[in-house]
């Protein structure tokens, strides 16, 4: 898959000086156009629009100095059709307009162009199973929290502590489903993965479909294909480190690729950094031709 994804990029660089069409370069990489934004901030760890925009502005930068061309004939020639636009896409990379730039020969930002490579360090053993799942709802409580990829969330941790034990009960009782018992689910409102990037964080239990609670939030999950992942270790780093090495190291290595729904982690509660174990639920499906 990774030598698929660095065709791709190849692909991506030569388009530079014209519209990107993300959905032809999700082609090129042989994956969906969502699961190619994902695994692209996954890697890169900035969404695929940033890297091209910073990769435009990096090779507009370059001829803004060299002045050769107008300014306007730089802004056509990368896709832009007004040197307004243009100088605002210019500024928001480099943090001065391309006019200025070109008058004082500033110091302007670059972003290399980027390629992906597999390094395996073997130093965990990922432990997982595919399971093929009807269609089912969530029912619980939601909240929007910034995704945090290191350390405790703080507004996730609060979203939980604010459950008065009246609804967890009756969380509980509905309870019937794989994975069982409480658990929390995470929808993406968006391709980015960014540190602080909001997400609805639901905490509830996975019921039967059309299975409804007085007080409670419902979240239908359609029928499709799941990876879930078994793990142990110190709370919450293992678990950051899993969702982490799910997207940089199975993925790449594996013949599927996600695909939109919540994800889905069952975890017993305790203190930070002790040892637990967890379970966490993907939505994937087949790579495209396999």
């Amino acid at each position: 898959m990774l030598e698929r994804l660095n065709q791709a990029l190849d692909h991506l660089e030569a388009s530079l000086d014209r519209e990107v069409d993300i959905a032809e370069v999700a082609r090129v990489a042989g994956v969906s156009e969502y699961h190619l934004r994902r695994l692209f901030s996954a890697l890169a760890g900035m969404p695929l629009p940033v890297y091209v925009r910073r990769r435009r502005m990096t090779l507009a930068g370059a001829e803004v100095l060299a002045g050769e061309l107008t300014l306007l004939d730089v802004a056509v020639r990368y896709g832009y059709g007004s040197g307004e636009a243009f100088a605002r896409a210019f500024r928001s990379v480099h943090g001065i307009g391309p006019g200025e730039a070109r008058r004082t020969g500033a110091v302007l930002t670059a972003q290399p162009r980027m390629s992906f490579r597999l390094v395996v360090e073997g130093s965990t053993a990922m432990r997982y199973r595919i399971v093929e799942k009807e269609s089912f709802r969530v029912i619980g409580r939601k909240a929007r929290v910034p995704l945090v990829h290191e350390g405790v969330n703080a507004a996730a941790d609060a979203h939980v502590r604010s459950l008065d034990g009246q609804a967890v009960v009756r969380m509980k009782q509905l309870a019937g489903q794989e994975p069982s018992g409480l658990l929390s689910a995470v929808v993406y409102l968006g391709d980015s993965r960014e540190e602080g990037v909001e997400a609805d964080y639901w905490v509830g239990v996975v019921t039967a479909p059309g299975t409804a609670a007085e007080g409670l939030d419902a979240l239908d999950v359609p029928a499709g294909t799941w990876a879930v992942f078994d793990n142990h270790g110190p709370y919450p780093s293992a678990l950051q480190d899993l969702w982490r090495d799910v997207f940089t190291q199975w993925f790449p290595s594996n013949r599927y690729t996600s695909r939109p729904g919540p994800e889905l982690l069952r975890t017993r509660p305790v203190e930070t950094g002790a040892e637990t174990d967890s379970q966490l639920w993907i939505p994937i499906e087949r790579s495209a031709g396999v």
